[in-house]
């Protein structure tokens, strides 16, 4: 076959195979080109999922009409001052969405420039251009796509469901917001009720409040801010807390100089700094902002501009891992106000049956009976607040609960964790604040004390050991004795030693003596079966928190040991001084807060 030019409608529609996968991109695309015009308002409408109608309006600073006249053609931008591909300041440059949408679809740009007497408008049907018209149009520009894919019937087959396709539009308009607080959004289609994000004000403030319009009033009250400078680069947003998690990545936004990106590298660096404080199936909720000189960073790397190439990898790497490390060490003692939400959701009562007439025995704010009289006030089906009072009274209590009756020192209620009142079923500790009560996993909070001294030895002087009287003799699978011995060097660091002992048996010598007396043999298997887990590929350091977090599990106050009241002030005075006490070292929370108006709330006392 003989080599031919090809036509300028079909290079159209080559190239918006590369820039158009479906109707999300599109709205990126028009999105981004409202952005970089200047727009503080801008509205995005769809209609069958963007695949019958996209409508992008906004109060940027519009086209005149010679530059409306060259903005659909291939190659024609206005957002490259000269040549230099690698000075690029915009979300948009390339010079081919326009062009390459009207290639497969019915595109009408209506523009009004400030010099312009009037608007003007222009038609792309197929990749067949009208010829410019005057228009109605107070300021900037509105962008209408029609029948998305008609010119190329083949590409409709790989859509999704019209549901579907406005979710995907969904996000990316959600990224873009989240990116310009600035900027008002709002987002109209068929499938939902519009929604708009307001403006917001500058500064960290703003930002935090428009993602916790985007992402939820949760993220706003379990975000850490993290920021972190160095030669130009700034690293700067907000983390989840540890133990305020998802169960996939999609929580993860990044953002290279305002431009949304999924990039490979960041998300391994946030990976590895959580990775001392989440399980493996478990993933942190981020909005991180990376901002860089425009030479430091190649946005040119894909057609969709979703991906990005630094000049300096281990820069951008070391910051934002400082960022993270730093900002979750900072605040890490909180524990996510969403496990307290759950626990008042647990509590709350489930509705009383109406009658007749008002029984003032069930009112939640009637006063309350005097000590022994609960029974006789109570009714056939009793109400919440007579259960909640006979398993509170202290002359009562069940043998699993021990309460201390003591008053506690006014100085420990202004505690961030108050003072202990009470030890339930012989795991739980239940602490007194100014304002609420605090509940504690004993064992989850001495876990991460004791992993935390852990780390905080072995980079000081090394972790002291025990030399056992008569070696433990611990019998394992094969496969298991091989790995436990490839990994007898790490372990040895941390003041575990073993040694072969015939075939499919190993001897332990010496254990960690901070860990007290402890199940050799249980630590060994459980070692065992974590290595069987992990990757080969983890650093070592990784590989050595994760053996020092599963020793630390064996070396902690264990749920049904009955403490002293000075041993449950005294470990909530440490978790107050520990770093990353938030949460234990398997990701869950070590304690829960409830305040006081929310338990008022379920009395009906407010």
């Amino acid at each position: 076959m003989p080599v031919r030019q090809l036509s300028e409608t079909t290079v159209n529609r080559i190239a918006a195979g590369e820039v158009v996968e479906r109707p999300a991109s599109v709205v990126k695309e028009l999105v981004e080109n409202a952005l970089d015009a200047g727009a503080t308002r801008i509205e995005v409408a769809t209609d069958g999922g963007g695949r019958r109608l996209i409508r992008v309006a906004d109060d940027g600073a519009g086209m005149t009409r010679a530059d409306l006249d060259l903005a659909v053609e291939r190659h024609a931008t206005s957002k490259l001052d000269g040549d230099d591909l690698l000075q690029i300041s915009t979300l948009g440059f390339r010079g081919e969405a326009l062009p390459s949408i009207g290639s497969i679809a019915r595109l009408t740009i209506t523009t009004r420039h400030a010099a312009e007497p009037n608007a003007w408008a222009i038609t792309v049907d197929g990749g067949v251009k009208s010829d410019i018209k005057p228009a109605a149009l107070s300021e900037g520009t509105r962008v209408e796509v029609k029948d998305l894919f008609y010119a190329t019937p083949a590409r409709l087959k790989f859509l999704k469901s019209d549901r579907s396709e406005a979710e995907a539009v969904r996000e990316v308009v959600r990224r873009l917001a989240m990116s310009r607080p600035d900027v008002t959004f709002t987002l109209a289609s068929d499938e939902r009720a519009p929604v708009m994000w307001p403006a917001a004000l500058p500064g960290a403030a703003g930002r935090l409040a428009r993602l916790a319009d985007i992402l939820g009033s949760e993220f706003r009250l379990n975000a850490v801010e993290v920021r972190a400078e160095r030669d130009g680069t700034v690293v700067e947003g907000y983390a989840g807390l540890p133990t305020h998690t998802r169960a996939n990545s999609l929580g993860q936004y990044l953002f290279v100089n305002g431009r949304p990106v999924r990039d490979k590298l960041l998300i391994g660096v946030i990976r590895g700094a959580y990775a001392d404080y989440l399980p493996r199936d478990r993933h942190p909720v981020v909005a991180l902002f990376v901002t860089l000189p425009p030479r430091e960073v190649d946005v040119n790397v894909h057609p969709a501009k979703t991906e990005v190439r630094f000049r300096d990898n281990a820069l951008v790497r070391s910051l934002l891992m400082h960022a993270l490390k730093e900002g979750l060490a900072r605040d890490a003692q909180r524990a996510a106000t969403t496990g307290g939400t759950a626990t008042i959701a647990a509590f709350r009562p489930a509705a009383l049956p109406r009658r007749g007439n008002f029984d003032w025995r069930r009112s939640p704010s009637r006063p309350l009976p005097p000590r022994g009289a609960v029974a006789a006030w109570s009714t056939a089906e009793p109400g919440f607040a007579e259960t909640a009072q006979a398993v509170f009274d202290v002359g009562s209590a069940a043998a699993t609960a021990r309460v201390e009756i003591t008053e506690p020192a006014p100085d420990l209620l202004d505690r961030p964790l108050g003072a202990a009142r009470a030890q339930v079923h012989d795991t739980y500790i239940v602490a007194q604040t100014r304002d609420g009560l605090v509940i504690v996993d004993q064992h989850a909070a001495h876990e991460r004390l004791v992993y935390e001294r852990m780390k905080a030895t072995l980079g000081k002087s090394g972790v002291a050991r025990q030399i056992l009287l008569i070696p433990e003799i611990v019998e394992l699978d094969t496969a298991d004795v091989e790995r436990l011995l490839a990994r007898a060097d790490e372990l040895n660091r941390f003041g575990l030693a073993i040694e072969p002992f015939g075939p499919g048996a190993i001897a332990v010598r010496e254990t960690p003596s901070m860990l007290g007396e402890i199940d050799a043999g249980a630590l060994a298997r459980d070692l065992a079966e974590h290595l069987a887990e992990w990757d080969e590929a983890l650093p070592l350091e990784r590989r050595l928190m994760h053996v020092a977090a599963t020793m630390a599990c064996y070396g902690s106050v264990r749920a049904g040991r009955r403490l002293k009241p000075e041993e449950m002030n005294a470990l909530l005075r440490e978790m107050e001084v520990t770093p990353n006490s938030g949460q234990c070292n398997h990701g869950r929370p070590t304690y829960v807060e409830l305040k006081l108006t929310d338990i008022e709330r379920l009395f009906g006392r407010r």
